[in-house]
């Protein structure tokens, strides 16, 4: 099965792989060029979550600064 590119996985569905990976190489019982690629690929996830988690916070600040006299409450379930 062909990996998904990380810029085409859902945030959490990248958390969950880069979660594994992280597993796998603590466990340290890959080779080094296997061992390599998954770091590798944990690197790439990391990053487009990152890029991700900006993108939230830039239309998050968009939105508030569109409302800015708005009060803020508490969210309660």
């Amino acid at each position: 099965m062909a990996l998904k590119k990380p810029e085409n996985m859902q945030y959490e569905e990248a958390i969950t792989e880069l979660e594994q990976i992280v597993l796998h190489l603590e466990a340290g019982d890959l080779p080094l060029e296997d061992a390599l690629k998954q770091f590798e690929r944990g690197i790439a996830l990391s990053r487009s979550n990152n890029q991700k988690l900006q993108h939230a916070q830039q239309q998050v600040s968009i939105l508030m600064q569109n409302d800015a006299q708005a009060p803020l409450q508490s969210f309660e379930e």
